[in-house]
């Protein structure tokens, strides 16, 4: 369905997804890796949305959670899910872990010796067994934004790599602890093939020490973080991407016998498959300024303030003949951060007129707030001519619901 009618049907701000571009995505992933035994795990963090989770799990797909609230999205989709689940981030929490242990998922991916400690007490408690694979942290610097890069020793995420055999021996010492895997994640939105096979080539050699160390480590976790060409100024091949960051991978895979790979995508398979569009407000001009004033805001999509993210701005219709314009794209909330977008040139654009934000499919409804009192926009997923409401705007019954006066 032509985006325009979507906005007039479903109002504005409005976020849509392409449900082919999704499946195709995945897909790309499968024949990338089929010729290793592997487990495609989709990262829930960059959209939890239900609708995606289903059609991800239909194709057989894991799932990299980072909380519990995220386990109990892929349980609602799918119980029988749960085995094809790894359990990421620094923070777990014992009820985390319990419900984790209670529904069977297939790693926790541990960060730290204290959390092992609470593992192995939460497991023993419940008598459920843990697999278990450490999160080593390789060391290997990777080009990317500093809040999203995560492979380095000074960053808060896993394990030292050369401390990892140590730690893996104190996995022996408890009943209901087996150590199955060695997990990795270097950072986010990497386009280097490089960095990834680095990373893999330490943790096959870990996991050849390991083995003989006695450990029956059946699986190697090589995270994710492959990024997309968010400009548009040269085209995007992601099949071309997908192939040089598959062989990286495989090289270090295929040193290692009887194993089974994991991967982690999110942004890659999401990412450019959504769209969040907005309507224009006003024109303002500020001096020699130009601002472009829409109805979405950094509550809707905050990856421009948060990362400085460049995300491309079309018009839903395009003006022929009009006069280019070069101008700020920003919101309604009340902060100098709240824009899209700085000193862009735009096709000529009217009060009133729809602009679509391009690539907004991954950490856009994820990281939304409601921030200024605003309720998040509706999300919408088509597929040829059909169009779905995956989840409906929120209004101002729905925020103030969980809320109490004081009296």
């Amino acid at each position: 369905m032509a985006l325009d009618a979507l906005a007039r049907k479903y109002g504005t701000p409005l976020y849509v997804y392409s449900a082919t571009h999704i499946q195709e995505r995945f897909d790309l992933y499968e024949r990338a890796f089929a010729a290793a035994p592997h487990l495609i795990c989709y990262a829930v963090k960059a959209n939890s949305a239900l609708a995606i989770l289903a059609l991800l799990d239909k194709r057989g797909a894991g799932f990299d959670i980072v909380s519990g609230g995220e386990l109990e999205r892929v349980l609602t989709v799918n119980p029988q899910a749960a085995g094809r689940v790894v359990f990421s981030g620094v923070g777990k929490t014992a009820p985390e872990m319990d419900l984790a242990l209670r529904a069977g998922i297939l790693s926790f991916h541990v960060e730290s010796e204290g959390e092992l400690e609470l593992l192995a007490e939460r497991a023993a408690k419940l008598r459920k067994r843990a697999a278990v694979s450490m999160r080593v942290n390789p060391d290997v610097f990777a080009e990317t934004h500093p809040y999203i890069s995560t492979g380095l020793r000074e960053h808060k995420f896993g394990i030292d790599i050369a401390r990892a055999r140590r730690v893996y021996r104190k996995v022996k010492e408890h009943n209901w602890l087996e150590a199955r895997g060695v997990s990795v994640h270097i950072g986010s939105q990497i386009r280097a093939a490089e960095p990834f096979g680095a990373a893999a080539e330490r943790v096959a050699a870990l996991i050849a020490q390991l083995r003989r160390d006695g450990h029956a480590i059946t699986h190697m976790d090589l995270g994710g973080g492959l990024g997309i060409d968010y400009g548009a100024a040269t085209e995007f091949d992601a099949a071309a991407q997908m192939e040089r960051y598959a062989q990286q991978l495989l090289q270090a895979v295929s040193k290692v016998p009887d194993i089974t790979l994991l991967v982690e995508p999110g942004r890659f398979v999401v990412a450019q498959a959504g769209a969040l569009v907005t309507r224009v407000l006003y024109r303002k001009k500020n001096g020699e300024k130009n601002f472009v004033i829409v109805d979405a805001g950094m509550n809707d999509l905050i990856r421009p303030a948060l990362y400085q993210a460049h995300h491309e701005i079309v018009a839903v219709t395009p003006r022929r003949g009009a006069k280019k314009v070069v101008a700020d794209v920003v919101g309604p909330v009340c902060e100098t951060g709240d824009f899209f977008a700085r000193d862009r040139e735009l096709e000529g654009v009217r009060e009133g007129d729809l602009l679509a934000i391009l690539d907004a499919g991954a950490y856009g409804v994820s990281l939304s707030s409601n921030y200024n009192s605003r309720p998040r926009p509706a999300e919408v997923m088509v597929s040829g001519k059909r169009a779905l409401v995956i989840r409906r705007r929120e209004t101002m019954q729905d925020l103030l619901a969980v809320e109490q006066g004081w009296k």
